[in-house]
């Protein structure tokens, strides 16, 4: 088995929830579950953020012309449905369904045409970026998916190859033991590089999210969640310098 990992990055407009979540930078959402058939999604998802950004996102999630994943901008006449099912003061767990159309796509759709069936996903989103990982099989043709989802998104989303890598369960450390997302571990490193943190600062927080190519919003929430998660290890007693070290 393999793991694929790839992000999208929507732009302002394009996606509801990308929409919300960029306006409130301290929210995210994580699937709990998502499953597809070639007639139909549907996921649990799992936000957190303050109440007004959860008000917001539950909206956005309500919105008759959304339904979740469809990368179709125009609207596909999809029947939709979104359930909630937990709400508290700062989480927020949604159920989301749709029946597929003639015109209608998805991530999940197609790794389904293209990978095959047995897919595992999981997904986590920040600011305008959304993250996938998908399990899946040897020999299963990747870059044929890929292809054809940088069709199907158009000009509505970057994309991005983050790894393509075998699952090992001997390594040391594995994605969902690192305190620290690739897109943070990244941001973080580039930052320290190009001299962020030094006093007086070599470079301003806008000028490396141009180099980097990224929102400055986006940049400036992926390192105050990076610090925030190194300065918990290090009240915990982890040593979490060693993992974002260069080359780590």
């Amino acid at each position: 088995m393999r793991e694929f990992v790839f992000a999208l990055e929507y732009d302002p407009g394009t996606n509801p929830v990308a929409d919300v979540l960029e306006a409130h930078p301290d929210t995210t959402v994580r699937s709990l579950s998502c499953h597809v058939t070639p007639e139909s999604l549907w996921r649990v998802d799992h936000a957190t953020g303050s109440r007004a950004a959860l008000e917001a996102l539950e909206e956005a999630y309500r919105d008759a012309t959304y339904c979740a994943d469809c990368l179709v901008r125009d609207d596909c006449g999809a029947d939709c449905e979104a359930q909630v099912l937990d709400r508290s003061g700062e989480e927020l767990v949604v159920y989301t369904y749709w029946a597929r159309t003639d015109v209608c796509t998805s991530v999940p759709h197609l790794a389904l045409e293209h990978l095959g069936e047995g897919l595992l996903f999981e997904t986590y989103r920040e600011g305008r970026r959304y993250r996938w990982r998908i399990v899946l099989a040897d020999d299963a043709p990747v870059h044929a998916f890929f292809d054809a989802l940088g069709e199907e998104v158009g000009e509505c989303a970057g994309m991005e190859i983050l790894r393509l890598t075998d699952l090992d369960p001997d390594r040391e450390a594995t994605a969902a033991d690192d305190p620290l997302p690739g897109e943070q571990r990244a941001a973080l490193r580039a930052a320290v590089e190009r001299g962020y943190y030094e006093t007086p600062r070599r470079i301003h927080l806008s000028e490396l999210a141009e180099e980097l190519e990224v929102p400055r919003s986006t940049l400036s929430y992926r390192l105050r969640r990076a610090e925030a998660e190194l300065a918990r290890a290090f009240v915990r007693g982890d040593d979490p310098l060693d993992r974002v070290a260069p080359g780590g």
